[in-house]
């Protein structure tokens, strides 16, 4: 398995129009060659291609449309119309690819091209729900979590009588903190049936694409499950199950495919156990919003963590779900950002649109994107930091926290310092970040055993070199002083 990879999230409905000419569309298998090259020459080894399956247009007009939906769309897109509006790509039919990007053979042919540069393809995995209008209900009607008609009648925003089942009474989707989704319906993982469904699918996926990216992977955790739906629970006269979901799809299908990558999206500081049921990566959110939020020292807390925990963390600063970066951090302050994501342990994860530094964050339902101007000043800084970042030593090396420490008396402003080291063979990347709006200086011990009397170091990311005193930086640490939110990357 490669470590500390790099994946790149596409909304592959919206991205692919940017490839259709105004009176063809484009199959995923037909976008040219050169375009996931690119990809690739970034450094990515992952590209996740969020919202491909088959929905169902008959849930638009009864549940894309509320106020606060509208609301979404109006500041995204000022001049939406309402067929610019397809539904939540996370509302499925069933896994089967959108007739508007494949048919069944275009998956094939998409990964036979990944396989052929180097790449490798993230599919969604939504195990809590289906579409409300699923064509399952037809056939498989028992792996969906049913009510009754008392619960319909005291909540009928989260029970609801599907069109297909003649005034039977179903869940709707739901987190337990929010609102029931009610273009939804929900799985029932207290059913043995449901759970083998659901990893025959997980089965069928390995041989489309080499790993999932499962939405809300903590929604079928037992415990959680059972406080989101105890009285429904109850009333079915359902039972605890006596091992976790997670625990039996990832093995079994790890049988199939040793290989295939597990990547959840979670919450709640669950991911440690979700690792522990054989998550291969767990979403680090935490992490995204101490570097929006909170002190620095938080941050650097945060990164003591156990280095296993860390290694299978998911580290990013904007998602589909987020707003974006460039406008929720700021410019200085979201790039500063990017580094300590990029240059710490796990997972790199990247978002289209990032790299142009857009702002707009796109409702899930939208198809249609605004036209944002890329900014210069986020490409230049990417396509740099990108090809830092892809280098072996960043990939394969061993990673250390470091210490920063007071420049002088009186001068405490090197609490505002992060910096961590990457080692492999003889190569060394010392990262230093002032992530402060206030110019600060600090000392940060570095080994320089076997160094000569002054050594040379690199700052490749802003082409700047600087020779230093080993006896210096032997007895005081290597000096330090940064503008606010500004970095060095060493190379020595």
């Amino acid at each position: 398995m490669i470590k500390n990879p790099s994946v790149y999230e596409i909304n592959t409905r919206v991205w692919i129009r940017r490839f259709a000419d105004q009176n063809k569309n484009v199959r995923l298998d037909e976008i040219d060659k050169s375009v996931w090259q690119q990809y690739k020459d970034m450094g990515f080894d992952y590209i996740w291609l969020m919202g491909i399956w088959q929905t169902c247009p008959s849930t638009i007009d009864k549940y894309c449309f509320e106020e606060g939906l509208v609301h979404e769309y109006r500041n995204a897109l000022k001049d939406w119309k309402k067929e610019d509006i397809i539904g939540s790509p996370f509302a499925i039919d069933k896994y089967v690819i959108n007739p508007e990007l494949g048919n069944k053979e275009t998956l094939v042919n998409l990964r036979e091209t990944f396989q052929e540069i180097g790449l490798k393809l993230i599919l969604d995995f939504i195990p809590n729900h289906f579409s409300a209008d699923t064509s399952l209900l037809k056939d498989n009607p028992d792996i969906f979590l049913r009510g009754d008609e008392e619960a319909f009648l005291n909540d009928s925003h989260t029970f609801y009588k599907p069109e297909a089942r003649d005034g039977e009474v179903f869940a709707h989707g739901r987190d337990p903190f929010f609102p029931a989704w009610q273009d939804t319906i929900q799985v029932n993982y207290y059913s043995n049936d449901a759970r083998e469904y659901m990893i025959g699918i997980l089965k069928d996926l390995t041989k489309v694409c080499d790993g999932v990216r499962c939405d809300m992977a903590m929604l079928n955790l037992n415990n959680v499950f059972r406080n989101t739906w105890g009285s429904v629970l109850d009333r079915n006269g359902l039972m605890k199950p006596e091992t976790e979901f997670w625990r039996i799809a990832t093995r079994d299908v790890k049988e199939l495919n040793p290989d295939f990558l597990f990547i959840a999206e979670a919450y709640w500081d669950l991911e440690f156990e979700l690792q522990m049921h054989g998550f291969d990566y767990t979403y680090d959110k935490r992490l995204m919003d101490r570097l929006k939020d909170a002190p620095v020292y938080s941050i650097k807390e945060h990164l003591k963590a156990d280095l296993d925990y860390q290694s299978k963390s998911v580290r990013f600063i904007e998602n589909h779900d987020e707003l974006r970066a460039s406008a929720n951090f700021g410019k200085e302050r979201s790039l500063a950002a990017a580094i300590v994501t990029g240059t710490t342990m796990g997972m790199r994860f990247f978002h289209d649109g990032q790299f142009e530094g857009k702002r707009i964050k796109l409702p899930v339902q939208l198809g249609r994107e605004p036209n944002e101007q890329p900014a210069k000043c986020y490409l230049n800084f990417y396509k740099r930091f990108l090809d830092i970042i892809k280098h072996p030593v960043f990939r394969e090396g061993e990673w250390q926290l470091l210490d920063t420490n007071i420049a002088w008396e009186n001068n405490f402003t090197n609490q505002n310092f992060l910096a961590w080291q990457w080692k492999r063979n003889f190569d060394t990347r010392l990262i230093i970040i002032n992530y402060s709006d206030a110019v600060s200086q600090c000392r940060v011990p570095v080994d320089i055993a076997g160094y000569p009397e002054h050594i040379l170091f690199k700052d490749i990311l802003n082409d700047h070199k600087f020779i230093n005193s080993t006896d210096e930086i032997f007895h005081w640490g290597l000096f330090v002083e940064l503008k606010p939110w500004q970095a060095h990357i060493f190379q020595f």
